[in-house]
């Protein structure tokens, strides 16, 4: 098994290509790394495939996927995971703000330190403080706060695994922010972190909106509901479900009594306590019907046994 596969997900960045690819190049021969490259083109519309082929020529270490269509970064990401055989698996970006000389330092935090994956943090940036460092930092409180994982940059493109991780996790819709937190939820609890340079960037335009804050926020939620009730929605759905029938009918159970003693002075349907009682009954027995439907669709879920397995013995 060669010693490090460098996975790429781009989009129309042509003019980054031959630099990026002459500086891996640079990098591996000066640390006698065995290496591949795999470029995944995810729809590019410019000559980005056309250079991909040219330096697969020049240079059979360089490999190319290209998507028929745009899928975004989780998919490209994924199909390199896929077919990835390096020791360790380094991703980064292909805008020449991810530095390749951060590649021997990876490196060697996997396999001398042990980490399963580590995350890099572009500490100083160059980014517009307004429209992204601001909201990053944001994002990422959020996440750390969620996950429990003390990671300052979650979405640093620049990151590197042991092979086994990247075969063990999913990377879909746009979970490519948290691939710390599927890792984590895989089984792999040694995440490392290490501050790495953020470069200016040179060429093209930035591919990334306003929309991925708010993208960020949904896909945080859902992940955080997956790793944790992904296969018992029950006990999320069913506790909030049965918390609220008992405040309802604790609330009715009280109105009732009064009714009871106070007789016909007493008008039970002219109260709003009653309303509320009501409403709360209803809420609890939908978020336990939600939880049941929940449960019935993880069980018949064809993932619903699909465990990781550290090792076997005796077979």
């Amino acid at each position: 098994m060669m010693d490090i596969s460098v996975v790429i997900p781009l989009l129309n960045e042509e003019e980054s290509l031959p630099e990026l690819s002459a500086w891996i190049i640079s990098v591996m021969e000066a640390n006698q790394f065995q290496y591949e490259v795999i470029f995944v083109d995810d729809g590019s519309r410019d000559n980005s495939w056309q250079i991909i082929e040219q330096i697969n020529q020049k240079n059979a270490n360089f490999k190319g996927i290209r998507f028929q269509r745009n899928y975004g970064k989780s998919a490209a990401l994924n199909e390199g995971f896929r077919i990835a055989s390096g020791n360790v698996v380094i991703t980064m970006d292909a805008d020449m703000q991810d530095s390749p000389d951060e590649i021997p330092g990876l490196y060697n935090m996997i396999i001398e330190e042990g980490y399963d994956m580590v995350s890099g943090w572009k500490k100083v940036r160059y980014d517009n403080t307004l429209t992204k460092n601001i909201p990053s930092k944001i994002f990422n409180g959020a996440a750390r706060y969620a996950s429990k994982i003390q990671l300052h940059d979650f979405n640093c493109g620049l990151k590197a695994y042991k092979h086994k991780v990247v075969k063990c996790i999913e990377v879909y819709g746009e979970m490519h922010r948290y691939i710390p937190v599927i890792a984590k939820w895989a089984g792999f609890s040694k995440i490392g972190e290490k501050v790495v340079e953020h470069r200016k960037r040179k060429y093209g335009i930035t591919k990334f909106g306003w929309d991925r804050f708010v993208n960020g926020f949904l896909d945080l939620a859902t992940i955080t509901f997956i790793s944790r009730f992904g296969k018992k929605p029950m006990h999320l759905f069913g506790l909030y479900g049965t918390i609220f029938f008992i405040i309802g009918f604790a609330i009715s159970f009280y109105l009732i009594g009064e009714k009871i003693i106070y007789g016909n002075d007493f008008g039970l349907t002219n109260k709003p306590a009653f309303y509320i009682a009501m409403s709360v009954m209803i809420i609890g027995v939908q978020l336990f019907l939600a939880g049941f439907v929940g449960e019935l669709v993880a069980r018949n879920s064809t993932e619903r046994n699909n465990y990781l397995i550290e090792s076997k013995t005796g077979f």
